[in-house]
């Protein structure tokens, strides 16, 4: 019998993050709490990251819906938006009036699409004009996809990871796409400007229009519908623009709209209830307030000390080291110790790997993208790597960067860096090596290199002795097409986004696994950026056909 009073989690959001911090619960010590989770949109929990391809039509709906956690102890509110915390008496109050005591709040109410302030966007009402969006919610990627229709002429407001997919999409779909950016490089933040010109040509390649350097300065509005969009030069960015009569000054007519220029996290139900708050919710490395112990903020709210860069692989990090966190501080059962008996040995939900047997699949599939590496703190904080890598999906353009690139240039003394640029064949790879091991890349134009040097980045593999190899060689093996499984080692990374190898997806079908639905819901694979969803299926078509080739012993 187990005597333990469980643990009051409350998770203010149903995202990617809350979804999964209850999801990372529930496997470690499904029994230890009671969790309530208060979601504002009415929907399933659903990928984010692949609104994009909703957009772009490579995807449905439906496709993107993620596992609902799944425990006799979870409680999903859908539709229920948190309004208040009070701390004194440790309860959430939600907008239908319900109050939910906690032990532990946790904080996933992300960030909002940052809106600029230029004239024509606010409607009397503050709403948007028609025709105008942001894309951030499932609601957005509808609306847009049905704007589509008549919309033959569209502009994309911002050149990061985010505006080049939708640009992509929408041109995809046969829209005359122009894609608006305020700077002279694309993604500023992961490419150096020769990289972001080898992109600049793809997405030109791609039917995309793109005007650097180029401010929104008003969105034109007839009838309440949006019918273009005044664009002019940066003059403080662009290299010849002196602010005079000679500036550009155009209108870009165009019935949809879309601006991708950002973020903002939620903080406002935080700083109601008296917790730090700067450009996030402030917390340690341990994922808690400074003002409170038992209040945590997770994914894009939080501000953690070594700063947060908005990726789903970084909040579902975090969704684990607290996960980690909060069953520590569970208090064990005291049970009475018995004379050891004979019989089978009692299941244990999570074997870790100094219990002297293999680790749970729970335990392995919580080091995220590492490889089995710890995420301990240390004077530098948590170690991230493999949480920051960036993967855009724009059509038959490839961009993947990670660890030092763009901005952040190599440290000489330390860092090795080589490159490859061929612009006319649209590549350019730039990897940088220190201590044997692979610390950053950019790779545009060549998918199957970006898959080598991201393993090679997650798991910390040695290196050549000559990091010119990695430009162009397999640095590891990778996982083969899913038309010859037999063919992969047990080992080899299907998912990478959560570390899932073929062997878990092998372990979850002799378990019990039958469909790719039961196998998505153990192992979590295809759920990040939707990239190995075609290999898992074949994966498991492959496990079934093999199982039912098997004769039965007589």
């Amino acid at each position: 019998m187990n005597l333990r009073v469980p643990v009051k989690v409350v998770v203010v959001g149903f995202g990617m993050v809350g979804s999964r911090l209850a999801d990372e619960l529930l496997r470690r010590e499904p029994e230890a709490f009671d969790i309530t989770v208060l979601g504002s949109e009415p929907y399933e929990p659903y990928n984010r990251v692949l609104l994009s391809d909703v957009v772009a039509g490579r995807t449905d709906v439906a496709a993107i819906t993620m596992p609902l956690p799944d425990g006799a102890r979870v409680s999903v509110l859908r539709g229920v938006t948190a309004t208040s915390i009070d701390r004194e008496s440790r309860v959430v109050t939600a907008d239908d009036g319900s109050t939910h005591p906690y032990d532990h709040v946790v904080l996933a109410t992300g960030a909002a699409a940052r809106i600029p302030p230029i004239p024509g966007l606010r409607t009397a009402d503050g709403g948007l004009p028609a025709g105008v969006h942001a894309l951030r919610t499932l609601d957005d990627a509808r609306e847009i996809v049905a704007a589509t229709v008549n919309s033959p002429r569209a502009v994309v407001v911002g050149g990061g990871v985010l505006g080049l997919e939708a640009a992509v999409g929408l041109a995809g779909r046969g829209l005359s796409v122009t894609l608006v950016h305020n700077v002279q490089s694309l993604m500023e933040r992961q490419l150096d400007p020769e990289a972001a010109d080898v992109v600049r040509s793809g997405l030109e390649g791609q039917g995309v229009t793109v005007l650097p350097n180029s401010l929104s300065s008003e969105v034109l509005v007839a009838g309440g519908r949006a019918v273009g969009i005044r664009v002019k030069d940066n003059a403080d960015r662009a290299s010849t623009g002196d602010g005079g009569s000679g500036q550009r000054d155009e209108v870009v007519a165009a019935r949809l709209i879309i601006f991708s220029v950002g973020t903002i996290p939620e903080t406002g139900l935080a700083a109601a209830a008296g917790l730090s708050t700067d450009r996030g919710i402030v917390v340690g490395y341990d994922l808690a307030s400074p003002d409170d112990p038992r209040v945590h903020a997770i994914g894009d709210c939080a501000q953690p000390p070594n700063g947060s860069r908005g990726l789903v692989a970084e909040g579902w990090d975090q969704a684990r080291r607290l996960a980690e966190t909060l069953v520590s501080l569970v208090e064990p059962v005291n049970a009475p110790v018995e004379p050891a008996e004979t019989g089978p040995a009692e299941t244990v939900h999570l074997r870790l790997p100094h219990d002297g047997a293999q680790p749970s699949m729970a335990v392995r599939l919580g080091a995220l993208l590492t490889g089995g590496a710890s995420r301990a703190q240390s004077d530098r904080g948590i170690d991230t790597r493999g949480t920051d890598v960036v993967k855009v999906k724009a059509g038959a353009l490839s961009v993947t960067t990670m660890g030092v690139c763009g901005p952040s240039r190599p440290n000489g003394l330390t860092q090795r860096a080589v490159r490859l640029a061929d612009p006319r064949a649209g590549r350019y790879i730039e990897v940088v090596v220190s201590d044997g091991i692979l610390v950053g890349a950019t790779c545009v134009g060549d998918p199957r290199v970006a898959a080598d040097l991201t393993a090679a980045y997650t798991r910390r593999t040695p290196v050549p002795m000559d990091p010119a190899f990695l430009l162009l060689t397999p640095v590891m093996q990778t996982a083969a097409p899913a038309s010859s499984p037999e063919h992969m080692p047990d080992d080899a990374v299907v998912c990478r986004c959560n570390g899932v190898t073929k062997g878990d997806i092998a372990e979850s079908c002799g378990s019990g696994a039958h469909t790719v639905e039961e196998v998505v819901r153990e192992t979590r694979a295809t759920t990040g950026c939707g990239s190995c969803k075609d290999a898992v299926c074949g994966l498991v078509d492959w496990l079934k056909e093999s199982k039912e080739a098997v004769p039965e012993p007589a």
